[in-house]
């Protein structure tokens, strides 16, 4: 019998990149448009730790911001 793991508590920027599927650069451009409130914030980016609930609101904007350039290309 295998128990299962409980999902993870929080992610580090690499492994929040990975679990949405974008590339390391691709996270943090979204970080910075919709989470990050001032320049002084870009410093402590690497350092930042990103909760599940955060992750399910940047895959909302990743998919608004393709869907948006699906658009666009038509």
């Amino acid at each position: 019998m295998s128990i299962a793991r409980p999902p993870k508590g929080y992610y580090n920027e690499n492994e929040a990149a990975q679990a949405l599927g974008v590339t390391l650069e691709e996270f943090r451009t979204l970080v910075r448009r919709h989470l990050l409130e001032s320049d002084d914030d870009l410093a402590s980016l690497p350092r930042m730790y990103y909760q599940p609930s955060d992750l399910v609101v940047l895959r909302l904007l990743a998919s608004s911001r393709t869907a948006d350039a699906c658009v666009s290309a038509r």
